[in-house]
């Protein structure tokens, strides 16, 4: 093996991994790095997904509240036109029976 060899970029990379791998330091750091990885992922996952719960609740309840709101306004609208019908035979009534009474 040559000098220049040993200077390529692949075999540097080598060198540092197998020099890595072969200290306890390097490899306790490595491990608790993976722990607090892997900790913070399922941390950040389940915030994520609280969240999304959260809007899907927040969706819901606006949907059921459009919901009443429209069987609200149906209601009130179909109040109002029995009154106006009630008001017009009530009325065409009325004038009947004056205009017969004449």
């Amino acid at each position: 093996m040559a000098l220049d060899d040993l200077l390529e970029s692949e075999v540097a990379v080598a060198v540092a991994a197998t020099a890595a791998v072969m200290s306890p330091r390097v490899r306790r750091l490595a491990r608790s790095g993976a722990v607090y990885g892997l900790a913070g992922a399922l941390i950040a996952g389940d915030a994520a997904y609280s969240a999304v719960r959260g809007v899907g609740r927040g969706a819901q309840q606006a949907a059921s509240s459009a919901g009443t709101a429209a069987r609200g306004a149906a209601s009130t609208a179909g109040g109002v036109a029995r009154s106006a019908t009630e008001r017009a035979r009530g009325t065409g009534g009325g004038t009947q029976a004056t205009g017969s009474a004449s």
